[in-house]
């Protein structure tokens, strides 16, 4: 089951009531197995993976960097920290681009408090800024879920976030990527951003949040926080990242996908390079 939200229509209050290391290809999966604790210790094992495609400005850039950044430290996010069984979760965060352009900025970490908040938010802030070519949230999902093999820390629940300004135009299709991660029980969120108008140079379409719903979310509880106002962007990640630690979803329900036809065509992005460049 999917459920969306539009950042406006969140109250947190609400909700909470009751080193860089770089990959071009995916880890190696199940190399950790083995060692991984046969009891959770975690209540989530959170992967964020961010966008830095060409179509992201420097300064949505920097922004969704310091929205992440604040977030985790944000005295919501500590108190969602503590509503878990274990009161901890483990986090890792990459930026990508193209379906061989992932970058780990923040390998697994656990964050228990503010201490351990400090110093991932720390961690990401201080990485230099970076762009690249193309948007293949297809090869997100799939360099993501061996990420999971890889943390020594074993969850209640397993999450991908991820956040984008635009369809999948590069690698494989995006819903088989997103099916075999649902297959997995592995959720995975949406952060899709909508601050500026479709252009056609950037490759941008209309309804990136029904593409996104209908096309990238999956897995129990999955959910969209949608950013449709730069003055919102920080507060956005907040809320998806204290609804997600929390294991909360929003109020609003999406009808699943099994239940009805994608309400926009999840090879757009794909079709539209195709056209325009004709690879």
């Amino acid at each position: 089951m999917r459920w969306c939200v539009s950042i406006g229509a969140v109250l947190i209050a609400g909700m909470m009531t009751g080193g860089d290391v770089a990959g071009i290809a995916a880890p190696g999966p199940g190399s950790h197995l083995a060692a991984k604790e046969s009891v959770p210790s975690v209540d989530v094992e959170l992967i964020l993976a961010v966008d830095v495609s060409y179509s992201m400005d420097m300064d949505e850039l920097a922004i969704q960097r310091e929205g992440y950044a604040q977030a985790i430290v944000s005295k919501e996010f500590l108190q969602a920290l503590k509503t878990g069984p274990n009161g901890k979760i483990s986090i890792t965060y990459f930026e990508w681009a193209a379906s061989s352009d992932q970058k780990i900025i923040i390998p697994w970490r656990v964050i228990d408090g503010p201490e351990t908040a400090d110093a991932v938010a720390n961690e990401i802030v201080k990485t230099p800024i970076r762009r690249a070519s193309r948007t293949s949230i297809s090869g997100a999902i799939n360099f993501a879920m061996p990420l999971f093999d890889e943390n020594p820390h074993r969850g209640l629940r397993r999450v991908i976030d991820i956040s984008g300004d635009g369809p999948n135009n590069n690698g494989a299709p995006v819903i088989g990527a997103r099916d075999a991660a649902v297959e997995k029980g592995v959720t995975i969120n949406g952060l899709p951003i909508m601050v500026k108008e479709p252009s056609y140079s950037t490759m941008d379409i209309d309804n990136l949040d029904f593409y996104y719903e209908d096309c990238v979310i999956g897995g129990p509880g999955a959910f969209v926080v949608t950013i449709k106002d730069r003055e919102k962007f920080k507060e956005a990640i907040r809320t998806k990242l204290v609804l997600e630690v929390a294991g909360r979803t929003p109020e609003r329900r999406v009808i699943p996908v099994a239940e009805k036809a994608p309400r926009v065509n999840c090879m757009i992005g794909d079709k539209i390079w195709q056209d325009r460049w004709g690879r």
